[in-house]
C-alpha cells in the first residue's frame, strides 16, 4: 500500500519518533509504514487520519 506518511510527517517537521509517539506505536512501525513494508491496522489508519486531519484514503492508496 502506498502512503503519504513521510511527506505528511516532513511537512510538520516531525521526526519518526515524534510521529510514533503521537500514534502510540514504535518508531520501527513508522519506518516500516513509510517504506511500504507494513500496512497499518484499520484502527491505526483512523488514528493517523485524525492526527493529520485527513481522510484515510488521502493518506493511504492501494498500489493498483
Amino acid at each position: 500500500m502506498k502512503n503519504r506518511f513521510k511527506v505528511l510527517r516532513a511537512e510538520r517537521d516531525w521526526t519518526q519518533a515524534d510521529l510514533a509517539k503521537a500514534l502510540n506505536v514504535s518508531r520501527q512501525t513508522v519506518i516500516a509504514i513509510e517504506k511500504g513494508k507494513y500496512d497499518p491496522s484499520l484502527s491505526l489508519a483512523f488514528k493517523a487520519a485524525r492526527l493529520f486531519n485527513m481522510r484515510i484514503e488521502d493518506i493511504f492508496q492501494d498500489r493498483e
